[in-house]
């Protein structure tokens, strides 16, 4: 496997979409190292934007759990 397929199957694994992976990709290739990064620091703020969205939603799911556990008292 080449590093260009190898950069394309990373960043499908850590959650790009398969058009943005390509796009990745099609950069390397074309040798536009800097939006590579520029491209990949996005999908990683992207990643934890959805991160803290989910513990937003986990904390909202404990205090629910916490409001039932309450009113079981």
């Amino acid at each position: 496997m080449g590093v260009k397929e190898q950069l394309i199957q990373g960043l499908a694994d850590a959650g790009c979409s398969a058009e943005t992976a390509r796009r990745i990709g099609t950069l390397y290739e074309s040798g536009s190292y800097d939006e590579v990064l520029r491209q990949m620091k996005v999908q990683r703020c992207v990643l934890i934007q959805e991160m803290h969205e989910s513990q937003r939603r986990v904390d909202r799911m404990d205090f629910l759990i916490r409001n039932q556990e309450k009113q079981r008292q």
